[in-house]
């Protein structure tokens, strides 16, 4: 006589006792095999929206393995499927074939059996699961089961029935994870393209910027990025990623001045469940999302004073804690911090940690403005050319009309890179397929102020006042005119109807009302 209870408890522990299936269902066979006559078992699925069975897993006398064999059901069969599943009673129900090809239920996993004379017995989960599919397991020899055997087969319906579910969820979790492995792939490669794969400027302008990204790369100390606003900071913390041997896991950006204070901690290390209003499930912060990858910190001079504390942990102690939670949690995460702002300023201000500072100037890379390495310039314009006609569906490529090159380069670009990226795009809408020219570039303010210090006797005028003499002088010196190669506008290297607007803005004549007055009255026309 067989224990039930001994029976039950040992055939559940191994049954539930690994999410590999194909290794829980071999440990079930080897044991079940001493009371049951079995040396085969499987997991099916039904899908009975087709009418097709899938067998998930296998198991012999020697292994389990994964798999996936569909079968289409023929039409009797579905039609006794589907009696069992509109039954209403509960009662687990075992389903007996003496010989597996001869039964109208059973018979369609014959060719998977590779045995059409097996006895085969099969359960399916409980109606309440949900799930349609069954376990089956047969015995080549065909030795017939009887009702011990099929007393013993219904007791593990419940913890066939748990196994199967456990594994459905978990080959979706599975599936769900190599999604997201694909789409990280992809957005690395996007990533890539918008960046550019080489960096714009690598053997000219950035050569001593890229050797030193080549140097630092394969290691894991922090890094700190200097230089203006729109150098291109953000690029060369992806290239730092993409090179190091990180470069397959994640890249985790934030703006730390685009956060707000009251969520600076919260954003950054996570929080858990109630730790404040408003917080009604578990977050897992910025670096809990870069593990094993890299996090850059753009603008690290905005950080609060609780976080730099916090930031400075990590850095030392490689664990940080979510707010409201006391575990710790441990983190492998590559750091790359960068700035435009004087950290060195903020020290003696007390606005930023020493600590801290020191921790991050590890390895500072300083990244020259654009109007150092001009050279970088035609090869910058022809890449954002490319990208930004990519983006606008352009068909053909524009060209650059003569003497625009020669305008980027003369020009200050206060806002580097990213300020020639804007130009390039506002060049690309305003030309209507014809050569891009740039007249625009003198529209901003630090172009209608000269590079030359004004008079002295000028130096407690406001603005409007300094810019109208300065204009009223070019003026003076092109005899009145505006436009032309010979013309004011040309000397203040602005657009001629730009100049003419702000002249109309200042008081300032000019045309035939201009002419009237003649140049030596510019100056008491403007001042009045």
């Amino acid at each position: 006589m067989v224990d039930e209870k001994d029976f039950f408890r040992e055939a559940t522990l191994r049954i539930c006792g690994s999410l590999e299936i194909e290794k829980a269902l071999w440990d079930c066979l080897i044991y079940i095999r001493d009371y049951i006559p079995a040396d085969m078992i499987f997991m099916n699925v039904y899908d009975p929206g087709t009418g097709i069975t899938e067998t998930l897993a296998r198991a012999d006398l020697q292994s389990g393995h994964l798999v996936s064999l569909k079968l289409v059901v023929p039409q009797a069969a579905r039609r006794v499927i589907d009696d069992i599943i509109n039954n209403t009673d509960r009662t687990p129900r075992v389903i007996v074939a003496d010989r597996i090809s001869g039964h109208p239920l059973l018979g369609p996993i014959s060719t998977i059996a590779e045995n059409p004379d097996a006895s085969f017995m099969a359960i399916g989960p409980k109606p309440e699961w949900n799930l349609f599919g069954g376990i089956f397991i047969g015995n080549h020899a065909g030795v017939k089961y009887t009702d011990e055997h099929v007393q013993l087969f219904s007791l593990l319906n419940e913890p066939f029935a748990i196994a199967f579910s456990n594994y459905i969820r978990y080959r979706e979790v599975l599936r769900l994870k190599d999604i997201l492995a694909d789409d990280n792939r992809y957005l690395q490669e996007e990533l890539k393209q918008k960046t550019g794969g080489e960096i714009v400027g690598a053997n000219f302008g950035l050569k001593q910027v890229m050797e030193m990204v080549g140097q630092v790369a394969h290691l894991t100390s922090p890094v700190l990025l200097l230089g203006e606003t729109g150098v291109g900071k953000e690029v060369i913390a992806t290239a730092i990623h993409n090179l190091s041997p990180r470069r397959n896991s994640p890249f985790i950006k934030v703006n730390c001045g685009a956060i707000p204070e009251s969520l600076m901690d919260s954003e950054l290390f996570g929080h858990e469940k109630g730790a404040f209003t408003g917080a009604l499930f578990q977050k897992r912060g910025r670096f809990e999302r870069a593990q094993g990858g890299t996090i850059f910190l753009d603008e690290i001079g905005e950080l609060t004073p609780g976080a730099q504390i916090r930031l400075l942990r990590v850095i030392q102690e490689k664990e940080i804690e979510r707010v409201g939670g006391s575990e710790v949690l441990p983190v492998d995460i590559r750091v790359i911090a960068a700035t435009h702002r004087n950290l060195e300023s903020m020290l003696v201000e007390g606005k930023f940690r020493e600590d801290l500072y020191f921790r991050l100037r590890v390895f500072p890379i300083v990244i020259p403005p654009l109007r150092n390495r001009s050279a970088d310039i035609p090869a910058l314009v022809q890449h954002f050319m490319m990208m930004k006609s990519r983006e606008m569906g352009l068909v053909e490529l524009p060209t650059l009309a003569p003497g625009a090159i020669d305008k980027l380069i003369h020009y200050s670009w206060p806002g580097n890179v990213r300020e020639l990226q804007n130009a390039t795009e506002r060049a690309l809408i305003l030309s209507k397929g014809n050569p891009l020219t740039f007249d625009d570039l003198g529209e901003t303010a630090k172009n209608v102020l000269p590079d030359t210090p004004l008079p002295r006797d000028g130096s407690g005028d406001s603005l409007d006042q300094a810019v109208s003499r300065y204009i009223r002088q070019a003026l003076e010196t092109t005899g009145g005119r505006v436009g032309g190669e010979k013309g004011a506008a040309k000397l203040l290297k602005m657009n001629p109807s730009t100049l003419r607007t702000k002249m109309r803005k200042l008081g300032i004549s000019f045309g035939r009302k201009g002419q009237k007055t003649g140049p030596s009255d510019l100056g008491r026309r403007g001042d009045r």
